[in-house]
């Protein structure tokens, strides 16, 4: 195989965007063979804008789902993998954002782009493009993460009041705070109890604002911890994943990773041509 190259540098965002965004992380990966990366679901909406070529990308893995390609693109919660198409090599920017952050940086609740790729310029408008050139001009990653909280410190500076993120029910901000603290070890029915309502209603609360509902997305934060834990670069045994990410047993976990990603857990790590950049 060609010699190959992966560099991945994580940042935090400035602290007054951190109720609104995770992490940035800048990645360069060169030499991989040809390919597809699934990329996992995860508990944050993603935003990547491409240093290079575009970004070729599917909703779904081998499920027809039509590959379309965005200079820039967002995502929101998804159930599945999504289809990075590569020709082994990919250079940009990822942009964690919380189920809050929708609001905060998009306007809309997160439930509006669910299981959705849209051009983030569609939800940015001039803004996405200026970000875009701004990072592309930009020559290291430190320079880059700097515009990006510039970018999006004047986003949110536009809702000066907090409108948009007021409008969120503080029910179903604790319940979600909740259920990531635990990554998903957590009885619905227990939280929805603490809050006073019953669970059908903060099912329905929490689905129309986050786009899944508690359980979909306690499972998607369960799955999340097993994805970490079985990319790192000396993985424990899938058995061990299985109990410290809170599976009944690795059975459970397999039956899980395959709805999750279309794959079993070994398949996968076979045919993750990417694993080696995380």
């Amino acid at each position: 195989m060609e010699d190959h190259t992966a560099t991945g540098i994580s940042a935090r965002p400035a602290p007054v965007l951190r109720k609104y965004v995770d992490s940035y992380v800048g990645f360069d990966l060169r030499g991989f063979p040809t390919g597809v990366h699934r990329g996992p679901p995860s508990r944050a909406l993603t935003a990547v804008i491409s240093l290079e070529e575009p970004l070729e990308v599917a909703a779904g893995v081998d499920d027809g789902s039509p590959v379309t390609r965005f200079v820039s693109v967002a995502g929101g919660l998804m159930r599945r993998s999504v289809a990075i198409h590569h020709d082994g090599r990919q250079r940009g920017v990822q942009v964690a954002l919380t189920p809050l952050g929708a609001r905060a940086l998009y306007g809309m609740p997160a439930a509006e782009l669910a299981q959705r790729l849209v051009p983030l310029d569609e939800l940015l408008g001039a803004l996405a493009v200026e970000l875009v050139d701004r990072l592309r001009s930009a020559t290291t990653w430190a320079a880059r993460f700097t515009t990006l909280d510039e970018g999006l410190l004047r986003i949110v500076g536009r809702d000066a009041c907090g409108d948009h993120v007021s409008r969120v029910r503080p029910e179903v901000a604790e319940a979600l705070r909740r259920l990531v603290a635990a990554r998903g070890r957590v009885q619905v029915g227990a939280v929805a109890a603490d809050l006073g309502w019953s669970r059908r209603y903060l099912t329905e609360r929490f689905r129309t604002e986050v786009g899944l509902s508690p359980k979909a997305y306690a499972r998607v934060l369960r799955f999340e911890h097993a994805h970490e834990l079985a990319s790192a670069r000396d993985p424990l045994p899938w058995v061990d994943v299985a109990t410290v990410s809170g599976y009944a047993d690795q059975a459970h976990l397999v039956r899980e990773w395959h709805e999750f990603t279309g794959r079993s857990p070994t398949a996968w790590r076979r045919g993750e041509v990417l694993l080696e950049a995380g």
